[in-house]
């Protein structure tokens, strides 16, 4: 028997990151670690419906304690506001809307957490996500895979991994369902085998976003003016960032028919409203794409691909483009396609690659 490989747990205070680290101590020398990325004061937070609030760092502390390994909390609170919550503020206020569990994902864990874990001398980093990874012995590449729980993979917000990450990180979950995640958890004694997931952004826990940006940046956003797609003025909105393309309700306007937001308009502060059959299209053009489990073909190629994380894949056709673009056309049209959304590609169980939504 060799030395057993060295594993730094991201330790969440919820029960998936809490049974991955259970499950990792059969095989490797296990620390738990709990990344602090803000304080409740700074989220104006007075209550408990969060990850990362300070009764999720004790969750994780006592979680570690029950498994008896080492526990360590890292204040990753700067780099937190700089990659995440600086970027989701600055995408509202330009007219996108982003999704800040892939930016946290790409700065945080996989960046800043792997650095450290290297600097300290471990061997891999393993997280609760519902995802799996595998090593392609043809290509040479690591592929990532979706969770065999369809309703929990969470590979949508993972498709910025790169070769170099997924080689040093362990998904101990990915083949599990929930109900043998919670299973684990309870018979290693863990209190948090029932604690309820996290749900909306953890920085912004009542889901209240126009609230936060206009609080965090000071900025108030003006009113202006709703427009149907001739541009003929047919109410006034009341700021442009408490707007989603595809939303309904919670307009404020009677138009006597059910008006659905199409898009927003940064520049001229108009929000355009239309019918449910406007908001819907079968291309969709993403950058700054990162291709994951194989390298960016040179012809188009049939794929199943989602534009945002609760939705499911659909049959496209993907072409790739310069620059790191790529364009996918749905066989059908598919509802609400929101600029600063994931574009996120699939061949089967296969990741494949995901991009931002322009």
């Amino acid at each position: 028997m060799g030395e057993k490989k060295r594993v730094l747990a991201a330790m969440s205070g919820g029960v998936d990151s809490s049974a991955a680290a259970a499950i990792l101590m059969k095989e490797y020398e296990v620390t738990g670690v709990t990344m602090r990325l803000f304080t409740n004061d700074e989220i104006k937070l007075d209550d408990k419906k969060t990850c990362c609030s300070l009764d999720d760092v004790e969750d994780a502390r006592y979680a570690a304690y029950k498994l008896g390994i080492e526990h360590f909390v890292f204040q990753f609170g700067d780099r937190f506001r700089e990659c995440v919550i600086d970027r989701f503020n600055n995408a509202y206020i330009n007219g996108l809307t982003p999704n800040p569990c892939i930016e946290c994902n790409r700065h945080i864990k996989f960046d800043a957490l792997m650095n450290r874990a290297q600097e300290l001398g471990f061997d891999y980093i393993a997280t609760g996500h519902y995802v799996r990874r595998r090593f392609d012995e043809k290509t040479g590449r690591y592929q990532l895979l979706k969770g065999v729980d369809d309703t929990k993979d969470q590979s949508y917000v993972l498709y910025g991994m790169t070769q170099s990450q997924l080689e040093k990180t362990l998904f101990p979950i990915g083949e599990l369902t929930k109900t043998r995640t919670r299973e684990i958890a309870a018979e290693h004694g863990l209190m948090n085998a029932n604690k309820p997931d996290s749900q909306d952004i953890c920085f912004i826990p009542d889901g209240d976003y126009a609230r936060f940006i206009e609080e965090y940046t000071g900025i108030k956003f003006p009113k202006g003016d709703f427009v149907d797609k001739n541009g003929k003025v047919l109410g006034t909105h009341s700021g442009i960032i408490r707007y989603t393309i595809g939303q309904r309700k919670g307009l404020g306007i009677a138009l006597g028919a059910p008006a659905y937001v199409l898009s927003k308009n940064t520049e001229n502060n108009t929000v355009t409203l239309g019918t449910n059959d406007d908001l819907f299209s079968d291309t969709v053009i993403a950058a700054e794409t990162n291709w994951v489990s194989v390298s960016c073909p040179e012809e188009p190629i049939k794929v199943e691909a989602k534009v945002r994380y609760n939705m499911k894949a659909q049959p496209a056709t993907l072409f790739p483009l310069e620059d790191g673009k790529i364009k996918v056309v749905f066989d059908r049209p598919v509802r609400a396609v929101t600029p600063g959304q994931a574009l996120v590609c699939y061949d089967g169980e296969l990741l494949l690659c995901g991009g931002t939504i322009i």
